[in-house]
């Protein structure tokens, strides 16, 4: 029996592809290994969505490539984005690697892997076709809290994104498969489910002709064992009151949206090749509290597109001052080989970009305090995801904070818990982006 190690970096929708690959791997008779020394084959499942990603890829590549050597491993295997966007070029520029393989040829990957350990060494890049997945993935992060994947693929085409160069037009899984794959979920311990697609207001347009997350949204609900709803990656153009009204609604969709922005000048948009401007966005964010009082929004901007003044900064700057949003990342623009926007005219210096990133972290740094200020006193739930053993407590997340990318609640407890249980928890105190507090 071969030993195969992973290691899968990236976006949760990459994790999912991982999950699965290494599902079909374990059940063609290989042993998943944890310790890459041990492995005869290692994956690397890469990230190649910005320059910072694709650096960290190729140190895993490399970190990988010395088992090789002090180890067993007989075949390095790339897979992922990187993989896909550069095709022959890893091979040919990282000899330690043996085999990339595109994403539409992780369904074959365990035939894939056995022959490069065998030695038939061959580039493998599949057509990618309509989205049909499994659903059955050995689940690599929390037993209790995963992603469901219910597209691949992207139409929009925004100017500084690769995305639909790698991943292809968007591709939508069916209602019945969706709740199919939650349903085995479920039943394994999953309790909490983060709908993810590169655009999920988009869900469903390309085999149902119209919009279609609020109804699967609705469906996910009607799943015993389900008791959290977390949707990522919504895209203010697409957001419909239908949806505002279902989060609204249903008791398990929690009071959270993560929508990216980008930016809010709207010359910058349109050269960016999204829709809207400030104005169009401070109306859909007031009628978006308006519906779910309660709402958690969270947001991702880009600093230092090409031709950003300082005065489309400075709008920028000021609307997230005045909009408060509750969770914002920041990035600066990452002049990405293939894409319309690395061809444009007056790309930013660098240090520019740096400089008005870190204005708006500083900026959000506070309003993120002062927010979190006004929950103490407040009694919130949480899923319990460890134990600290060094300050004696238990740590989790609340609605408020989706995994990885936000803030965590560190607490006291009266009794003792399992891992996945949620419980009600009295916030106290404060720190930067987390709370503390204590079981009630």
């Amino acid at each position: 029996m071969y030993k195969i190690s992973m290691v899968s970096l990236g976006c949760p929708k990459n994790q999912v592809d991982a999950e699965m690959m290494l599902y079909s791997l374990k059940q063609a008779g290989f042993e998943i290994c944890p310790e890459e020394a041990n492995a005869d084959a290692i994956i690397v499942n890469t990230c190649g969505f910005i320059e910072q990603a694709k650096a960290e890829a190729i140190e895993n590549i490399l970190e990988a490539a010395k088992y090789k050597q002090d180890g067993n491993c007989k075949a390095l295997i790339v897979t992922g984005c990187l993989a896909e966007r550069y095709k022959d070029d890893v091979t040919e520029e990282i000899p330690e690697v043996d085999v990339c393989v595109g994403i539409g040829s992780n369904g074959k990957i365990a035939d894939i892997v056995k022959n490069a350990i065998e030695g038939k060494k061959q580039n493998c890049y599949g057509e990618k076709r309509d989205l049909d997945l499994n659903g059955k993935r050995i689940l690599g992060g929390y037993p209790f809290s995963t992603y469901l994947k219910v597209a691949d693929g992207c139409d929009n085409c925004c100017t500084y994104c690769a995305i639909p160069k790698i991943r292809g037009k968007m591709r939508s899984r069916k209602i019945e498969d969706c709740i199919a794959e939650a349903k085995t979920l479920a039943e394994n311990g999953v309790k909490e489910l983060i709908v993810v697609a590169q655009d999920t207001t988009a869900y469903g347009t390309d085999i149902y002709g119209k919009p279609m997350l609020s109804k699967l949204l609705s469906e996910l609900c009607k799943i015993d064992g389900i008791k959290w709803i977390r949707t990522l990656y919504t895209y203010p153009e697409k957001i419909t009151d239908e949806l505002l009204d279902t989060i609204a609604a249903e008791p398990k969709l929690l009071k959270y949206l993560d929508m990216p922005i980008q930016h809010v000048n709207g010359e910058i948009l349109k050269r960016m090749n999204r829709k809207g401007n400030q104005e169009t966005l401070t109306a859909l964010i007031n009628k978006i509290r308006a519906k779910i009082p309660n709402i958690t929004l969270r947001t991702t901007l880009i600093t230092g597109f090409p031709g950003e003044t300082q005065e489309q900064f400075s709008e920028l700057a000021q609307f997230v001052k005045d909009i408060r949003f509750d969770r914002l990342g920041c990035f600066t623009y990452s002049a990405e080989e293939g894409t319309a926007a690395a061809e444009f005219d007056n790309q930013i210096d660098e240090q520019t970009k740096v400089d008005r990133m870190e204005n708006i972290m500083d900026m959000q740094m506070t309003i993120a305090a002062e927010k979190n200020e006004e929950k103490v006193g407040t009694v919130t739930e949480v899923i319990i995801e460890g134990w600290d053993d060094y300050i004696k407590c238990y740590f989790g997340r609340t609605v408020y904070d989706a995994p990885e990318v936000d803030g965590k609640i560190f607490f006291m407890a009266k009794t003792q818990h399992t891992i996945g249980d949620f419980v009600n928890v009295r916030i106290n105190d404060c720190l930067d982006y987390d709370l503390l507090g204590e079981e009630e």
